[in-house]
């Protein structure tokens, strides 16, 4: 049986193998840290491999900035972390396929590597702006750390800091560049195919940003850069010009395979389409047409015949006599009497969507859905305060996914925040989408923002501390999220009784490995100490903790419905109808190997410690070659 390897994706050695299948004559071998060979890419052969001519000198045409090669290296690095399942935050658990995910999101994109490979329709996210008053993440790859020891930092439960990415910054943008763009390489693994990212933002960064994204996604898949109306009226007290506006940019992962873009419908809209049939809504509207250049006498069932006006002029129709004569056929035209005169009537139905405005241009203006203030009054309706600075409307969010969202489609939003994005996909689920949603938002404590030299900030912080410490929650901005998705939920349940969406959510939390570390260096301890140990894993970790983690390796998703059952004193949990079955109680009998084995699981997962030694594993080995042999089997 293999042993599992319990960490994230090595995506160092992912593209090495990438490279070497189409360049094998570039894969060359260096020594490691520890000792061991490994393999390398000759970048001077690959450089030459991919020109027409001689490569000579280092002169190149390229967007950098300090750190852009230790943010790279970061974003390949594996880590040994995994993701918790917290049942007691969660909302309809057994049920949902909401994901809300509670950590540092460069690592939560990490584990996602194997489970979301290609799976995400949209990724939205609202990362912070860089004015100068953000807190944005300090990854672990600064150059020296020592030098950044003055900056006023706060860190959350797990270490992870934040930092306010001052001005006065000699790395200002720098910091901020490197660390967006290890986390867009990561996020765009995730994008299925015909994927599409739209990332909020303001000048601070757009033109960097712009050209991250120009390496990252691929300059070709460039759709648009959007201008978001964000601010209506004031601004009299700006010193020079009132900036009223954000930008949204969006990418394809591949263009060519990008779907034609549709905004959702309003409501008054929709309206109009009042009648319905097997194909879809639709109304009754005039065939007549005041100018055009389809002539042609069409027969009412009393023997009229309609060709000509009240003046003597030939009636011009919508469509020729042949669509006329098809769609009459199937029932898509009718003749009635009004009144006295008769009429030729077609249904008009309903369009896939509006096609937005100048959608590939650089100056397309949204102005009608909703603005900051809007986003403020969608949360204070749940709390009567308000608990989050400057969030997204919810009516922008629906806007966007109105572009590209089919049915079942995931979305993902990595900078969650005020999880506006959740309340958008359960609005567009109303009429039967059946979206999903992954949010990641790190726990970033709320207290130290009470210190806050703004005194806006300051108040919001209060609010925000006031509505969580009556609820006896934590004071961070992930839970005062989760809260706005549970009211939220419930709002839309009343407002649009018998509308079936899913309002649930599963709550992970990012934490460090399920195992110990001897389980990851064996050799590093001798055979007294592995004698004395109990378990390679650690003591307060669950069944359900490991199942979950199991899923992270193997590449399934952790929305699926799983049942656990006790099988001769055994606890047994099946995940998805067979996709995994594991069991990780010790001492498991032959009898509990060969039912799970009969089930013929596509693949299979014990503990180590499940077994007494080699001949035990052994012949759990043979029992799944004879009962189940398409089975993978292994262990932690």
């Amino acid at each position: 049986m293999d042993k599992m390897r319990m960490e994230s994706v090595d995506m160092t050695a992912q593209n090495i193998e990438r490279i070497g299948a189409l360049f094998p004559n570039c894969i060359t071998e260096t020594m490691g840290e520890d000792g061991k060979m490994k393999k390398a890419i000759n970048f001077d052969l690959l450089r030459q491999m991919l020109s027409d001519d001689v490569i000579e000198g280092d002169e190149a045409y390229e967007f950098t900035w300090v750190g852009k090669k230790a943010a790279i290296v970061e974003a390949n690095k594996p880590i040994r972390k995994t993701l918790r399942p917290c049942k007691e935050d969660s909302v309809n658990w057994d049920t949902t396929e909401n994901l809300y995910i509670e950590g540092d999101n460069l690592e939560v994109l990490k584990l996602l590597q194997e489970s979301y490979l290609g799976a995400i329709k949209v990724i939205y996210i609202d990362p912070p702006y860089n004015t100068g008053s953000d807190f944005i993440y300090q990854d672990d790859f600064r150059t020296s750390s020592g030098e950044y020891d003055e900056q006023a930092g706060m860190f959350d439960e797990n270490n992870h800091r934040l930092f306010k990415n001052t001005d006065t910054n000699g790395r200002f943008h720098s910091d901020w560049c490197s660390m967006i763009y290890s986390r867009l390489h990561l996020a765009k693994n995730l994008l299925k195919d015909d994927g599409v990212i739209f990332i909020s933002i303001d000048d601070s960064e757009v033109r960097n940003l712009k050209n991250i994204c120009d390496e990252v996604f691929g300059a070709a898949n460039f759709v648009a850069q959007l201008i978001w109306q964000n601010k209506k009226g004031g601004g009299n007290d700006s010193k020079h010009i009132a900036i009223e506006h954000e930008y949204i940019l969006v990418y394809a992962r591949n263009i060519h395979l990008l779907g034609e873009f549709y905004e959702s419908y309003s409501e008054d809209y929709i309206k109009r389409y009042k009648e319905q049939d097997e194909i879809g809504r639709y109304f009754w509207d005039t065939f007549k047409r005041k100018a055009g250049k389809q002539y042609y006498p069409i027969t009412c069932p009393d023997g009229t015949v309609l060709e000509y006006d009240e003046d003597g002029n030939a009636i011009s129709w919508l469509r020729s006599k042949a669509r006329f004569d098809s769609d009459m056929e199937a029932g898509e035209i009718r003749i009635i009497k009004l009144g006295e005169k008769w009429s030729v009537q077609f249904k008009q139905r309903i369009p896939l969507g509006k096609t937005p405005r100048s959608i590939f241009t650089t100056e397309t203006v949204i102005s009608e859905q909703g603005t900051t203030s809007t986003g403020a009054s969608d949360v204070y309706e749940y709390f009567k305060k308000d608990v989050f600075s400057n969030p997204k409307p919810v009516e922008l969010i629906r806007f966007l996914l109105g572009f590209g969202l089919s049915k079942a489609d995931i979305v993902l939003d990595f900078f969650s925040g005020s999880a506006t994005t959740a309340e958008a996909v359960m609005k567009e689920n109303i009429d039967g989408r059946n979206a999903k949603y992954i949010l990641v938002q790190l726990p970033e404590d709320i207290d130290p923002m009470l210190n806050s030299s703004s005194a806006n900030a300051k108040r919001v912080a209060e609010n925000a501390v006031a509505v969580l410490d009556e609820l006896k929650r934590p004071h961070t901005i992930s839970e005062l999220a989760k809260e706005r998705i549970r009211r939220a939920a419930k709002k839309i349940a009343e407002e649009n009784t018998g509308a079936a969406f899913d309002g649930g959510f599963r709550v992970f939390k990012l934490d460090d490995s399920n195992m110990k570390d001897v389980f990851y260096a064996p050799a590093d301890y001798n055979q007294n100490i592995l004698s004395m140990l109990e378990s390679n894993i650690k003591e307060d970790r669950t069944d359900l903790d490991l199942l979950f983690g199991c899923l992270l390796e193997w590449g399934l998703p952790l929305s699926m419905p799983y049942i656990s059952e006790e099988i001769s004193g055994c606890t047994v949990h099946t995940y998805n109808d067979g996709d995994l079955i594991a069991c990780f109680d010790e001492n498991i009998p032959d009898e509990v190997v060969k039912t799970i084995a009969k089930r013929q699981p596509l693949r299979a997962v014990f503990r180590d410690a499940s077994f007494s030694g080699s001949p035990a594993k052994i012949n759990v080995t043979e029992i799944f070659k004879l009962l189940a042999p398409d089975t993978r089997v292994k262990v932690i």
